[in-house]
């Protein structure tokens, strides 16, 4: 390692302005699990980013823990390699990356090993006034075992934070366990549960758009809005995590979680403040006030799908019974379809329809607020039918931005002529600079003790009660996946679901366009 002075570098390639009062304060970055994908795909870039924009002072080290019997240089050049390989070409530039890599170094450490942790207790030393994070890229069932690892090593210092990769558990129970484990060694206040949907621009956009803008939080409740769709389609399939994602299924991968956070951004009161507890407090309302789906609901309220081979962009794809690390039959879901309700005065009768899966034809992650239709046409041939209702859509990922779908007259003489018109705000266009990835935001988050967009102990518990009745209900009733062809929009069970309401999906063949 070097002077720290060498380190802090101002940023050449994103001419972001300087950091200032932005700068967190020096820390240990202690990533367990340093060699694995994670890591080398996310962590490290969103770090890097965060160098290069001047956020981390010279002090801060970046330390990478493993099973592996790594040298420093070893590991360093590992780094360099994985950033070439994941960040954009335009981004990487080859001095800034040379700072970068300075600050970062390698212990092996066997999570394991009671004895596995010396090594890093002596390269941490005993500085209690840097702030000292552990992020724990590992499996769930560690996260209880290394936390008390520390603790015996006496490496959870009066500024430790310790950061939880999702899922926290595959049920109530072990989420219980996990959290119950956790919080012997740590603080809540200490305990950062990461969704990185969390961290994205326009689900923060959320916020901004209902809390900042007088239009629309007066019409944000059931008696102006029809309902809410939530989407976020995936092309990928398993990419390698056959064994992980048998055991786990798209409910317990994405639902519990990252779609069950945002609909809590959509659906939560107005906090009293940002800072500290109030928008988590808010959104562990909504998920209390989610009207359970129990027993014989669950063939009505929900639809499970498994895909097919197919194509998808003209390219063949296997069927999830074929991706390697799937053996024999399988009953694990990789799209699920929900009805749910919130029952508080603000949505009481309004349903929101959720769905996520793999295979699906695009990439893309939406909310669309539809608005009630006009009470009255006054327009002569055009009833009620022939107007679009109003529609709100807040693209997450990718083409990031929110679309208002208006009525609106087609001009020229010759009569009164309505059709529909799309107000489109661009975040690329509007602000033209590089959107960060979600994990940068969330990383020195960490650092500067902000858990906004953190989950809290409570809302975890809170999801998997919600949750935990669907798996149980498909248990119950042998509600078997229901076959989809890969490229396709998941099972037409799906489509029925929503129809027998009157609704349909939101412009399928437009999704993610």
């Amino acid at each position: 390692m070097t002077d720290g002075t060498l380190l802090d570098t101002p940023s050449r390639l994103l001419g972001s302005p300087a950091a200032g009062s932005r700068r967190v304060a020096s820390f240990d970055y202690v990533v367990v699990g340093g060699t694995g994908d994670l890591t080398f795909r996310k962590l490290l870039p969103a770090l890097y980013y965060s160098h290069s924009e001047g956020l981390i002072d010279g002090k801060s080290r970046i330390i990478g823990a493993s099973r592996s019997e790594l040298s420093g240089d070893d590991y360093r050049t590992r780094v360099v390699e994985s950033l070439k390989r994941f960040l954009p070409a335009s981004d990487y530039d080859e001095d800034t990356v040379a700072s970068f890599v300075r600050r970062i170094d390698y212990v092996a450490t066997d999570a394991t090993d009671p004895d596995g942790w010396r090594n890093l207790a002596a390269f941490l030393g005993e500085d209690d006034t840097k702030v000292r994070v552990f992020y724990l890229a590992t499996s769930p069932d560690l996260f209880g075992p290394i936390c008390q690892r520390l603790k015996e090593a006496g490496l959870v210092s009066p500024l430790a934070r310790v950061v939880l990769e999702k899922p926290i558990g595959r049920d109530l129970k072990t989420a219980l366990e996990i959290n119950r484990q956790v919080g012997a060694v740590f603080e809540e206040s200490a305990i950062y549960r990461i969704d990185h949907y969390l961290g994205k621009e326009t689900v923060q956009n959320l916020l901004a758009l209902r809390f900042a803008n007088a239009l629309f939080e007066p019409v944000w409740n059931s008696r102006y809005i029809d309902h809410i769709q939530i989407t976020v389609a995936e092309t990928v399939g398993l990419e390698g995590r056959g064994g992980y994602y048998n055991r786990s299924g798209a409910l317990r991968d994405m639902v519990q979680n990252h779609l069950l956070q945002m609909l809590c951004l959509v659906a939560m009161e107005p906090p009293s403040h940002l800072e500290n507890e109030g928008v988590r407090d808010e959104k562990l309302k909504v998920l209390r006030a989610l009207d359970p789906i129990c027993g014989q609901d669950v063939i009505h309220r929900t639809v499970r799908g498994q895909y097919r081979a197919g194509a998808i962009n003209g390219q063949a794809v296997p069927g999830y019974l074929d991706e390697p690390g799937i053996e024999g039959e399988s009953n694990t879901e990789t799209f699920v379809g929900l009805r749910a309700e919130v029952h508080n005065w603000r949505w009481a009768g309004m349903p929101f329809y959720i769905r996520t899966g793999k295979r699906l034809p695009v990439k893309a992650s939406e909310v669309v607020i539809q608005f009630r239709p006009v009470p009255h046409s006054i327009f002569p041939g055009y009833g009620n039918d022939k107007l679009q209702p109003n529609k709100l859509v807040v693209r997450v990922q990718p083409n990031e931005g929110m679309h208002l779908h208006l009525m609106t007259k087609e001009p020229g003489p010759g009569g009164l002529r309505l059709r529909e018109a799309v107000l489109n705000l661009s975040f690329s266009d509007t602000f033209k600079q590089r959107f960060p990835d979600a994990y940068e935001r969330l990383l020195m988050d960490v650092v500067r003790g902000n858990p906004t967009l953190f989950m809290r102990r409570d809302e975890v518990e809170a999801a998997w009660r919600w949750c935990e009745p669907i798996l149980d209900g498909w248990e119950e009733y042998s509600v078997k996946p229901k076959p989809y062809m890969a490229g396709s929009w998941g099972p037409s069970a799906a489509v029925a679901m929503i129809e027998r309401d009157g609704r349909s999906w939101h412009d399928d063949a437009a999704v993610g366009r």
